[in-house]
């Protein structure tokens, strides 16, 4: 399935959808599509403002798989000869590209991936306003530091339920928590980004894979600058390693340490519940 285009008022602002790549249909919502229990339903990415209907999608027993990296369209598209970019041939790309390039949501990834990217946006906003107080005089800083302060108390408030999500929904979250000494009202925002993390990342993997993830000591040959699939990522797990070692200057390695103490409580508390 190929989502809608919001932009164009055409055909393609509905979401297309094929079972045999042959005979296409539209829905105009998610839940429209006839998928039952048992059915997988191949997406090119699962907005975030459809959190819901995939909710109710995969309540109904569906398996939902996204693409990984959207970048592979550009490639296949070269591959096939497909010269038109469009929602049909787009579905025909995803049907072509082997299944390891999908990755498979439930309920818990929706949920906790909505309210990070709500905390994103106002930390975003936030930071966003303190760069523009650099530029300001005096009286006019004064003006956007209630505007911040409104923010960190949404900021505040969005991590308390990201944390209480986590604790519910990210195994091993908690055992994490306590073994990285976290779990204080200190480190609320420490306790957030490991959320972030543990949402995005599958600590299960090797060391190696994770680290090229978040751009750890990975180059970019071409530009010779660190190689990063997720900048997101990445300063979470700056901030949570800054919140560790108790001081805003860190090195990578430091970023390093913590994701191996992470992978080894997750890696360890899933050996546990795997039978002898």
């Amino acid at each position: 399935m190929a989502n809608k285009n919001r932009k164009r008022k055409n055909d393609e602002n509905h979401h297309i959808y094929t079972v045999d790549g042959e005979n296409f249909n539209k829905a105009t919502k998610i839940t429209d599509i006839p998928a039952e229990h048992g059915d997988e339903l191949y997406v090119d990415t699962v907005p975030v403002e459809l959190t819901d209907g995939f909710i109710e999608v995969l309540r109904r027993g569906v398996r939902v798989f996204y693409l990984r990296r959207l970048t592979l369209f550009k490639l296949m598209y070269e591959r096939l000869g497909i010269k038109t970019k469009n929602a049909k041939n787009d579905i025909k790309v995803l049907m072509a590209l082997d299944p390891k390039w999908f990755k498979e949501v439930n309920e818990d990834i929706l949920v906790m991936r909505r309210l990070i990217c709500e905390y994103r946006s106002l930390l975003n906003s936030r930071q966003s306003l303190l760069n523009r107080m650099r530029a300001l005089s005096e009286v006019e800083r004064e003006v956007l530091k209630d505007a911040i302060k409104a923010l960190e108390e949404k900021m505040t408030t969005m991590a308390e339920i990201i944390v209480d999500e986590a604790g519910k929904r990210i195994p091993a979250y908690n055992r994490v928590v306590d073994t990285l000494g976290i779990g204080g009202d200190n480190h609320l925002m420490a306790r957030e980004a490991l959320a972030e993390l543990m949402t995005y990342i599958d600590f299960r993997k090797g060391i190696r894979k994770i680290k090229d993830y978040v751009g750890l000591f990975k180059v970019d040959r071409k530009r010779g600058h660190p190689k990063i699939f997720s900048g997101d990522l990445r300063k979470a797990l700056q901030r949570l390693t800054m919140a560790l070692k108790g001081r805003q200057i860190i090195k990578a390695k430091e970023e390093e340490q913590t994701i191996r103490r992470i992978r080894e409580v997750v890696r360890r508390e899933r050996l546990e519940v795997i039978p002898a």
